[in-house]
């Protein structure tokens, strides 16, 4: 086996590599694989700073070049992966603590090798910078794949394989998961459900995508998966439990023979006439064309209403999991479609198990921080404990379950509470980067629009960050925790692989480490939080207390034991604060708090509130008020390009442009009567668009609807009126004014109380 360290090289190619299977040791974890003879594995330390152990159980003696090397007392081996070695292991330690973001170790196997990588690392204290980050394997199969699936997630009731180009039935019992896997990457797999019950009555009642659309809220077709599929009787038949892809046609024909005659390959295997052959031993009519959820089927609706397609997104092993919600007969295919990189010009097979209902799966929807980014599905804070125990109704935000409301209030009672007493919310999703090293600040000077070297240790500083053209990338917290370190909190994973990429093309000596999964962040917020933090925060002498704590400012102490950070930020427009912990201790500073703030009156508040007082306050939020076509200045945000900056930044010279010629300008709107009004909804004067509704909420202390728009400059002057166009934008018109804003508390007293 050849070991070499070296830096992953980086390729103007754009094009996936799905054949690659990845897998990723999370920092203070490990994973487990398996290799064939003459498969390459590439091990890499993406952001670098993190050593790894590699522990191998296979290795002959003809493996030149290997040398075990002692691994660091700090990582041993988990009892869990000796358990998948299954035997004794040679040992290599790979990396160290100061190897450059990309390091890598490349290895051929000379046999078949069962491997473990772990990436040591212990919990975080929130005022340490030492995350542990994550290691990805990537192996490059010698040999075109033999089918090999990921490990069955429980022991399976029926594990099918669908050869390529076929398709078979199977039977499923209510409450019973099935799991739909891609092989090789790339493929797609139609699917159908009847309901078992009806069928055996007579009644031939499968998923119907009309029905489903309505019932789930979805009036056109799109990419992605409904949370439920219905037959024409409305009956719920199956359920998404999991989706480790995102993207799939939930809205047309598994392919036909038309398809292939109109083409000019008459004859040719279809997924239809396969499911008709599949389905006619259990009594089943066939049909020219099957309705079906394409699974892995990259399609979308273009401009015009046209139907585009391109090759599947999904990679080796990606999966979805479904639950039947009454019994069923089901038909799973593995597309045939060999002439258009509908399967990437070559069918492969489709796997599927079912398993028993008694087991417990995670509910997740599969993000990547890249394009050839490692799936990682929907996780859990910290807090969930507590605010599942509160209420059911959760949405995936970033990656993370968080809760819309609780079910003992509502969002309007929430909202009352958050601007008379207090609240607390579970803000964990956001994303944080540690920086640190000699280059440090100058790493977040160069990529930041605001004057870092303004910043005292201590402080917090809210700024934008941009593209070369002036676009934002993301807003964004950097805390000061010392000369050379920094904390970046943001919304966006990206923003770390930007500035690493920034540090690398500048020649810059400091390290960027992910560190959302070591902090986890409770917002207490309102005109009481500093009442209720006064009684539950012990500070060192050197740091300051509650009541000392200034805005954009933290402090470091313990509450109830537990280590924390605490800056006086927030997202509500009242006094507050963040409090970040580890998320190994998040349920005990949940405890902590609300005992504090019973007598306070303290509730949780969920998202739908949450927008509700960040609108009235005029916070801008990615993706509404901004995005990479617009800048700060569109953004409302202007404040954070301070002109007095000297030294470069990205967008400097695009913002100094911008500035002096501004085209369209951020602007609040008083909106007449209670017809509600939508972001994206479009602005106009006379027949002219002028602008668009960024975002919109009922206000219950305005008594009235607010929004933020984005008008174009010359007709955003202070009391003009404007009309937000409805319908087809000229039929109905909803009359606005123009105000400024913040709505809520113009001139921030409370915030700063």
């Amino acid at each position: 086996m050849n070991v070499q360290l070296g830096t992953v090289a980086s390729t103007a190619a754009r094009r996936l590599h799905p054949a690659r299977l990845r897998h990723v040791a999370p920092g203070g974890g490990w994973v487990g694989f398996e290799m064939r003879p003459g498969d390459t594995a590439h091990v890499v330390d993406p952001e670098g700073g993190q050593p790894g152990a590699l522990f191998v159980v296979g290795l002959s003696a003809a493996a030149d070049g290997l040398v075990p090397g002692a691994l660091p007392a700090t990582a041993p081996l988990p009892p869990a992966a000796s358990a998948f070695l299954g035997g004794e292991a040679e040992a290599v330690s790979l990396f160290g603590t100061e190897g450059g973001p990309g390091a890598s170790v490349s290895f051929t196997a000379p046999d078949h090798l069962r491997c473990v990588l772990t990436a040591p690392g212990g919990p975080m204290d929130p005022g340490s910078q030492d995350a542990p980050t994550d290691l990805i394997v990537e192996i490059v199969p010698a040999l075109p794949s033999s089918g090999t699936v990921p490990a069955p997630l429980a022991p399976p009731k029926l594990d099918l394989r669908i050869r390529a180009a076929t398709a078979a039935a199977y039977e499923v019992k209510a409450g019973d998961y099935i799991q739909i896997i891609d092989v090789d990457g790339q493929q797609c797999s139609d699917f159908l459900a009847f309901d078992a019950a009806k069928l055996r009555a007579g009644r031939e009642k499968g998923l119907d995508p009309t029905t489903t659309r309505t019932l789930m809220g979805s009036a056109n077709p799109g990419p992605g998966l409904h949370s439920k599929y219905f037959d024409e009787d409305q009956t719920a038949l199956v359920e998404v439990i999991r989706d480790t892809v995102g993207r799939h046609d939930t809205f047309m024909l598994a392919c036909t023979a038309k398809f292939y005659e109109d083409m000019g390959y008459p004859g040719h295997d279809n997924c239809s006439d396969n499911f008709n052959r599949a389905l006619a031993p259990h009594g089943i009519a066939p049909r020219m064309g099957w309705p079906a959820v394409n699974f892995f089927y990259n399609t979308f609706v273009s401009p015009g209403d046209r139907i585009g397609m391109d090759e599947p997104w999904s990679r080796p092993g990606d999966y979805v999991l479904l639950r039947a919600l009454t019994d069923l007969l089901c038909a799973s295919s593995s597309c045939a479609d060999d002439i258009d990189a509908s399967n990437a010009w070559h069918p492969t097979d489709i796997h599927v198990r079912v398993y028993d209902g008694a087991n417990q799966f995670s509910r997740g929807i599969a993000h990547r921080m890249t394009p050839d980014s490692a799936p990682r599905l929907t996780r859990e804070t910290g807090f969930h404990a507590r605010t599942s125990a509160l209420t059911r109704s959760f949405v995936d935000y970033r990656g993370f379950w968080l809760p819309e409301c609780f079910s003992a209030a509502g969002p309007i009672e929430e909202y009352w509470a958050c601007r008379e007493r207090a609240v607390v919310m579970d803000l964990s999703a956001l994303r944080k980067f540690e920086v640190l090293g000699p280059d440090a600040e100058k790493l977040v000077q160069l990529a930041v629009t605001r004057d870092i070297r303004k910043l005292s240790v201590g402080q917090v500083v809210y700024t934008a960050l941009c593209y070369p053209h002036g676009g934002m990338l993301d807003d964004g917290t950097v805390f000061r925790l010392g000369e050379n370190n920094f904390r970046l909190v943001c919304g966006d994973d990206y923003c770390g692989v930007w500035l690493r990429q920034l540090a690398a093309e500048h020649g810059l000596h400091a390290f960027v480490k992910s560190s959302t999964d070591q902090l986890h962040n409770l917002a207490l917020q309102g005109p009481k939080s500093r009442d209720i933090l006064r009684e539950v925060l012990v500070t060192p002498a050197h740091q300051p207390s509650a009541d000392e704590l200034k805005w954009f400012r933290f402090t470091i102490g313990r509450i109830a034991g537990i280590p924390v950070m605490v800056s006086r930020t927030g997202y509500t427009g009242e006094l507050g604060y963040e409090i970040w912990c580890h998320p190994d201790r998040a349920v005990e500073l949940w405890d902590a708090v609300f005992v504090a703030g019973a007598a306070h009156g303290l509730q949780p508040l969920g998202l739908l509130a949450l927008d509700m007082v960040r609108i009235e306050a005029g916070l801008a939020f990615a993706g509404y008020e901004f995005c990479d076509q617009t800048d700060p200045f569109e953004a409302g945000i202007g404040f954070t390009v301070p002109e007095s900056k000297q030294d470069d930044f990205v967008g400097r010279e695009a913002l100094t442009r911008r500035r002096a010629h501004p085209a369209r300008k951020l602007v609040g709107l008083v909106v007449e009567g209670n017809e509600p009004v939508h972001h994206g909804d479009p602005i106009y004067s006379g027949r002219a668009q002028i602008g668009v509704v960024t975002s919109a909420t009922r206000s219950p202390s305005l008594g009235g609807i607010v929004a933020l728009a984005r008008l174009d400059v010359s007709t955003a002057a202070m009391g003009a009126t404007v009309e937000i166009g409805k319908l087809d934008g000229h039929a109905k018109r909803i009359a606005a004014s123009i105000a400024a804003f913040p709505h809520y508390d113009p001139t921030k007293s409370r915030v700063r109380a």
